[in-house]
């Protein structure tokens, strides 16, 4: 079926890379369009197969996920696509590399089977996706690093409503969620998603998500905890 999310699973365990297609092909909007076990080869299928979200490891030999992910987001003809790292673990370092070089979002191997198509789904529609640990842990890396002061409101800008509608974006809610918590229509938020886009540059979700922090919306990491959506 040509609407069906296509997506390229990059792991280095023939088991696991099996394991993820039984789960991806098993939902209806689904489908695995390509496998890679290398960092370099995952860009090398991405850039021929051209999928809508790529579903990367990060420790791998010839080129980790981190340079793999940082590969695909440079490639112009690669806009379209999302990267969703996957890993076993969720050491800092690998989160905030992770959404340097680009990534969409970063997901635990232990998260149930209907949370990952979940977060498939959300990375193809343009959210970001975080583990609630995760994401405790990202809030918490800018809230305590040193510093100036963060301003207590968003960028000059933004109108109140998108001041907003960043806020609840940064405590991981959905479309649907923010929509519902700030009783505005699921248009009219992915209306705001698209001019916050472009007003801070940002390349997606995540880095409107790393905006939120940086400009001190989210007051804590309980904040983000609450988010029924994280």
């Amino acid at each position: 079926m040509s609407d069906r999310t296509r997506v390229l699973v990059v792991d280095d365990q023939p088991l696991i890379r099996h394991s993820l297609r039984l789960v991806i092909d098993g939902a209806p909007d689904l489908t695995v369009v390509g496998e890679a076990h290398t960092g370099a080869t995952a860009v090398a299928q991405a850039a021929r197969l051209r999928p809508d979200v790529v579903l990367m490891d990060i420790r791998m030999p010839d080129g980790d996920g981190i340079d793999a992910t940082r590969g695909i987001v440079a490639d112009p003809a690669l806009a379209g696509t999302r990267v969703l790292v996957l890993s076993m673990f969720e050491l800092d370092e690998h989160v905030h590399a992770a959404l340097r070089a680009g990534a969409s979002g970063f997901l635990l191997k232990d998260a149930e089977p209907e949370r990952l198509v979940d977060a498939v789904r959300r990375t193809r529609a343009g959210e970001s996706l975080f583990a609630p640990s995760i994401l405790q842990r990202l809030v918490a890396h800018y809230l305590d690093r040193p510093g100036p002061a963060r301003p207590a409101r968003g960028p000059d800008v933004l109108t109140e409503r998108e001041t907003e509608v960043l806020t609840q974006v940064g405590r991981g809610l959905s479309n649907d969620e923010i929509g519902t918590a700030l009783t505005i229509s699921r248009g009219t938020v992915k209306s705001h998603i698209g001019s916050l886009l472009a007003k801070l540059h940002a390349r997606d979700r995540a880095q409107l998500v790393i905006a939120a922090y940086e400009h001190g919306l989210v007051g804590s990491a309980g904040d983000a905890l609450s988010a029924p959506g994280s």
